[in-house]
């Protein structure tokens, strides 16, 4: 037990008069009264220095044995992340003592009187900037890890981008509305998390992906601007920008038009990282149709501060010899080519090692490559298979020079893009092929309305998107030429949202889930309540979903949402602090008709 040993004390009269951190070389001469975390403690030949900690910071506490007798003897007793208030003089340190590196680092305090709140158990790591723990651990003892100041900084600037957004939408004339948590489910791309019913048995509550249906509702309803902050769930597998639970941005207008929306996402975006971090992004934010991006980077979230763009060869490999890559065009896929130029540090066995590379992680049938000598001869395993004329016509596409190297993908088009865009990433940064932009910001647009999966129709982002005004036409004659009015914002090649203007005739709607393969009577029954909506008379509207956690995630530079979210899960979606999820009694079951599955009872979806 961790207060087994030591007697402790309540707080009694002393009130805490100033933060850790902000005690400064002002306070000089004045009696303080300091409350915190004990950090670290040093006795140095009777005389004991400890290192007290808050939210704010640091700052050095001294015990000495002739000057207050029994503090020192309590201070003898401090362990690390003790807790203790204490109260003494703020003194300045000398010259030889003045730590720079502290920002409370010319004075420390004299304590006159301390008082043990309560002891501690020892971490399980220590509490610094760099852990040092497997994220496992951390995340078991998230109490602990909560108090690095890394996770501080990032919640205190979470909290300040909230406020932050709340002003500006609400200075922007956006009213901030609730929208329910048990909903209907609705196809939003991915699993539902369910919440069975108990008063209506068999039936179940959905838990929201986004507030998607209800904000157009509220457009529908004549509020014309809408915004929440709101919590959104999703059964998805995960990764290290990937929560269940995770926070969006939500907002709505109507009577607007792609221009409109984007110019109050980029207004949104600049004030706020600057309000909530000092960040400057440069405006205005380029635009980038989506057929581009794929075409130069393959990927629709390209981090454009990456000087490498791909190459399309299909047409060159159409009627080839080479049987590799004319099979791939012949099957409906592309080829595609990564040309680094100046390229003379990437050596043979690296090159080996890149194979090897997308071969094991990335699912990769091969990486087909080519070294252009310094005599304009062509180095490569693949080389003997070209013709003269195909040489010539990717020399000529690619600019392809002596010092030149050319990587291969001939696949399906979306596993040859996102095994290239991984290469042009990976390669870029290696290779030092960044331009000096700290931020830069995209917005992205023209999606297609539809696209192909096992054989069927099926919407590329959600079946609410309106089509272009003049792509309408091709809806009844041919769908897949279809372009929405879709757009995402990425910044540094993370998408940071995305948000589209939504159908407001029920006449277009209808169509739309007619493509997607919905019948009449499977339309009514999924969506007629938002159908009667559009016909009951819906403006033009549209809107968007910032990832909040990934905007945070960005402005403290974390490498995932776990480290900006306070109480996070894993990738197998646990709550390692909580122990969630976990079994519950059998009589909460019963109420609700349900029974917990075998150990043994094979999955439905395996």
């Amino acid at each position: 037990m961790a207060n087994s040993s030591v007697d402790l004390d309540g707080l009694g009269a002393l009130r805490r008069t100033h933060a850790c951190g902000d005690v400064r070389a002002d306070a000089v001469g004045e009696e303080v009264v300091l409350c915190g975390w004990v950090h670290s403690s040093r006795d140095h030949g009777g005389v004991i220095f400890v290192d007290l900690r808050d939210r704010t910071g640091i700052v050095q506490v001294v015990f000495k044995p002739d000057t207050s007798p029994d503090a020192h003897g309590k201070g003898e007793l401090l362990r690390s992340e003790f807790v203790v208030a204490v109260r003494g003089r703020v003194d300045r340190r000398s010259d030889e003592t003045v730590n720079a590196a502290m920002p409370t680092g010319e004075i420390e305090v004299m304590v006159d009187e301390l008082r043990l709140l309560n002891a501690a158990t020892p971490p399980p790591f220590a509490i610094e900037e760099e852990a040092g723990a497997e994220e496992s651990v951390r995340l078991r003892h998230r109490l602990h890890d909560l108090r690095r100041p890394p996770l501080q900084s990032a919640l205190a600037i979470r909290h300040r981008l909230y406020q932050s957004v709340r002003a500006i939408l609400t200075e922007g004339g956006f009213l901030e509305i609730e929208t329910p948590t048990l909903g209907k489910a609705t196809p939003e791309g991915a699993r539902d998390y369910l919440v069975p019913s108990r008063l209506q048995p068999g039936e179940f509550y959905a838990l929201p992906q986004s507030p998607q249906i209800m904000k157009q509702l509220l457009m529908v309803a004549g509020f014309d601007r809408y915004f929440q902050i709101a919590r959104c769930f999703r059964d998805e597998d995960l990764r290290a920008d990937r929560q269940p639970e995770f926070t969006q941005i939500d907002l709505e207008m109507s009577f607007v038009g792609v221009d409109e929306v984007l110019e109050v996402l980029e207004e949104l975006l600049v004030r706020s990282f600057r309000e909530a971090a000092g960040v400057e992004l440069p405006r205005p934010f380029p635009r980038l149709c989506y057929d581009e991006a794929m075409a130069r980077y393959g990927s629709d979230k390209p981090d454009t501060r990456i000087q490498l763009e791909l190459v399309e060869l299909t047409e060159v490999f159409r009627e080839s010899e080479f049987r590799a890559f004319r099979g791939a065009v012949e099957s409906g896929g592309i080829v595609k080519c990564l040309p680094i130029h100046d390229a003379k540090e990437l050596s043979r066995g690296q090159i080996d090692k890149l194979e090897s590379f997308v071969r094991k992680e990335l699912g990769a049938k091969g990486l087909g490559w080519v070294r252009v000598t310094d005599d304009g001869g062509w180095q490569s395993p693949i080389a003997k298979f070209l013709s003269d004329d195909e040489r010539a016509r990717i020399s000529e596409a690619t600019s392809a020079r002596p010092g030149s190297v050319l990587f291969f993908q001939a696949d399906a088009a979306d596993r040859a893009n996102a095994i290239l865009t991984r290469l042009r990433t990976d390669l870029g940064e290696r290779l030092g092929r960044v331009d000096g932009r700290e931020w830069a910001p995209l917005f992205l647009v023209d999606f297609p309305l539809f696209v192909i999966e096992d054989g069927q129709f099926t919407y590329a982002h959600q079946p609410f998107v309106a089509p272009l005004d003049e792509d309408l036409p091709k809806l009844e004659s041919d769908p897949l030429a279809v372009r929405g009015t879709h757009y995402d914002v990425i910044l540094n090649g993370v998408e940071l949202g995305s948000g589209s203007l939504r159908n407001h005739r029920s006449d277009v709607q209808r169509r739309i889930l007619e493509v997607l393969g919905y019948s009449k009577e499977e339309a009514e029954d999924r969506f007629g309540f938002l159908l009667n909506a559009l016909d009951a008379g819906a403006p033009p509207h549209g809107g968007f979903a910032f990832g909040y956690d990934r905007m945070v995630m960005l402005l403290v530079g974390a490498d995932s949402l776990r480290d900006v979210v306070a109480f996070p899960k894993t990738q197998r979606g646990q709550d390692l602090l909580m122990g969630a999820p976990s079994r519950v009694e059998p009589g909460q079951l019963k109420e609700l008709g349900l029974r917990p599955a075998r150990k043994d009872e094979p999955r439905r979806d395996s």
